[in-house]
């Protein structure tokens, strides 16, 4: 079974893999069935989904009168008015077969143009803290998925103390010396305010470019356990880190789990081998939504 880790001050012990809903998306029911069951098997215990994700809250509304009781549900909204990000939310309860969240989240506050809107007058995190008074939700977070989102979401949590944070991390990324300043600054950040860290892309490999799209993620994924399994571990050997959020693509579950399951913390040694071969894969285009 995966390892848990407590999801800093919602006291809630995640699993170590996020069931990320957008590999739901663009699947049938059948197909959504599976990969839920899977991972379920595996004792995840939380699930990420948002509106944008296609028809994922629709592929897991049916669930929740099974499971809500033992998984830890994440959802968000990336409207940035007050009004827009109530409606969502009521939409998002509605298709999700559920009376509320575990965590609601403003979604892809990357640019620092985003997170002025979302947390200015009449924004989006108005709507998000309603939610928490009105018990649609336990616990508010903030998302980002651009190369300067660790940089803006730290401006972000000295704004507003939010519970958790999402965001990129890679070996790629964690390679280029900007990148890492920032996103270790906001590691620190989060373990001094106790908050719970997700990741993102953590088995992207690149943008697609040219090439014919294999996998239903915005960007190139690693397809192979070999590079899934070294992606995962370096990822769960940073100290600060919750839980990953499993590969957009619902062919890339069962070796995303794998890798976690027989994950062992990096040597000093493998891992100046691994960020070494950074260079040979191009940086992971961390601008779409999941």
């Amino acid at each position: 079974m995966l390892e848990q880790r407590r999801l800093g001050r919602t006291g809630h012990m995640s699993s170590v893999v996020t069931f990320g809903a957008a590999a739901l998306g663009r699947v049938d029911q059948v197909t959504a069935d599976a990969a839920v069951e899977l991972a379920l098997e595996a004792g995840v215990n939380h699930f990420d989904v948002a509106p944008s994700y296609g028809e994922a809250e629709l592929r897991l509304g049916p669930w929740m009168a099974s499971i809500r009781d033992d998984i830890f549900l994440n959802c968000k909204t990336n409207k940035r008015t007050r009004a827009e990000a109530t409606e969502e939310l009521h939409r998002s309860l509605d298709r999700l077969q559920t009376d509320h969240l575990d965590l609601y989240q403003l979604h892809s506050v990357g640019k620092r143009g985003d997170m002025e809107a979302c947390l200015g007058p009449g924004g989006a995190l108005e709507a998000l803290v309603e939610a928490r008074e009105q018990g649609l939700t336990r616990y508010l977070g903030i998302t980002g998925h651009t190369h300067d989102a660790p940089s803006t979401m730290s401006e972000a949590l000295r704004r507003f103390d939010f519970d958790t944070v999402m965001f990129p991390l890679n070996f790629v990324l964690w390679s280029l010396p900007d990148f890492r300043r920032d996103a270790q600054g906001l590691l620190d950040l989060c373990a001094e305010r106790d908050m719970g860290v997700h990741i993102i892309k953590t088995a992207a490999r690149g943008p697609w470019g040219d090439q014919p799209r294999t996998h239903s993620t915005w960007y190139q994924p690693f397809d192979d356990q070999e590079h899934v399994s070294r992606a995962v571990a370096f990822n769960l050997s940073r100290p600060g880190i919750t839980t990953l959020c499993s590969s957009g693509d619902v062919d890339i579950l069962r070796l995303f789990i794998r890798a976690a399951e027989q994950a062992t913390p990096l040597s000093a040694t493998a891992e100046q081998d691994l960020l070494a071969q950074a260079g040979d894969y191009s940086t992971p285009f961390v601008g779409a939504m999941a």
